[in-house]
C-alpha cells in the first residue's frame, strides 16, 4: 500500500485527505492512501517519517517554512520562495518542493478575469510567500501587509489608508484568519473603504465564505475563496507522488 499524508496544526479544517480520497476513487486506485498526521511540534516529523512508510507528504501552516531544515533538497523555486508544501521520498533522501503558487496563480485568473490589478498580500508565512512568487509570475505589482515583519515592501495594517486601497484593488488573505472553527476572525483591515471595483481572494477554504469574503461581498467586491487553489495544487502533488512510486 503506498501511504502518503498531510503534516500540519491543527488538521481539522483541512479537505485534503478527503480530496485524494476521492481521486483514488474516480480513477480506480486501490493502492494508495492518504492521511492526516497532525504534529503539534515540526520536531515530530522524523518520528512520524521513522514509523510510518510515507512516499510523500503535503505540509500546511504552520510548518511550510520549518519543514526545510529536515529535508535533504530543496527545489529550486521552493527555495527562491522559501516555503515547503510538498515532500517526496526519492531512495533515502525528502526532496521539498512548492506548488502552492501554481494553484495560487492558476485559480486567481478566474477572479481578476485577465486583468493585472495592484495586490495587497495579507500575512508573511508561507502561503503569503508563495503568493508573492505567484504574482510575480503574473507579473503583477503587490505589497504585503504584516503585523510583525518590517522591511522593503512591507506594510503595517495602519498604514492602509484610502488612497492606498484606490491603488491596490486586489486583497489576499494568506493567513489562516477565518479558518473553521474561528469563523469569525478576519484580517484587520479598513472593510469601510472597499468597493465594487475590489477583489478579494481568499486562501482559506473552509469555511466556504469566510468573514473576510462576506465583508468584501457586503462592499459589492468580488470575492474568492481558496478551494479552486487546493484543487490545483493537489493536482499538481499528486504529480510529483507519482515521481515516487517509480
Amino acid at each position: 500500500m503506498r501511504s502518503f499524508g498531510l503534516i500540519g496544526y491543527p488538521l481539522a479544517h483541512s479537505f485534503s485527505a478527503e480530496w485524494f480520497a476521492e481521486m483514488f476513487r474516480r480513477e480506480g486506485i486501490r493502492d494508495a492512501v492518504y492521511a492526516n498526521y497532525p504534529l503539534g511540534s515540526i520536531e515530530e516529523l522524523p518520528a512520524l517519517l521513522a514509523e510510518h512508510p510515507l512516499l510523500g507528504f503535503n505540509v500546511t501552516a504552520p510548518y511550510k517554512r520549518a519543514v526545510m531544515d529536515y529535508l535533504d533538497q530543496i527545489d529550486p523555486t521552493a527555495e527562491r520562495i522559501g516555503a515547503v508544501n510538498c515532500a517526496v521520498r526519492q531512495g533515502d533522501t525528502w526532496k521539498g518542493y512548492n506548488v502552492d503558487w501554481i494553484g495560487f496563480a492558476e485559480s486567481l485568473m478566474a477572479l481578476t478575469g485577465g486583468e493585472c490589478p495592484h495586490a495587497l498580500i495579507l500575512g508573511s508565512g508561507g502561503a503569503a510567500a508563495a503568493a508573492a512568487y505567484g504574482l510575480d509570475e503574473l507579473g503583477m505589482v503587490h505589497a504585503t501587509v504584516s503585523r510583525s515583519k518590517k522591511g522593503a515592501g512591507i506594510l503595517s495594517y495602519e498604514a492602509l489608508t484610502s488612497e492606498l486601497l484606490q491603488e491596490y484593488r486586489l486583497l489576499i488573505n494568506a493567513t489562516p484568519l477565518g479558518t473553521w472553527p474561528d469563523t469569525e476572525r478576519f484580517p484587520a483591515i479598513p472593510y469601510e473603504w472597499l468597493t465594487p471595483a475590489h477583489m478579494l481572494y481568499d486562501m482559506v477554504y473552509n469555511p466556504p465564505e469566510t468573514a473576510f469574503l462576506r465583508k468584501g461581498r457586503e462592499a459589492g467586491a468580488s470575492t474568492m475563496n481558496g478551494r479552486r487553489m487546493l484543487e490545483i495544487q493537489a493536482r499538481e502533488t499528486w504529480k510529483l507522488f507519482l515521481s515516487a512510486c517509480h
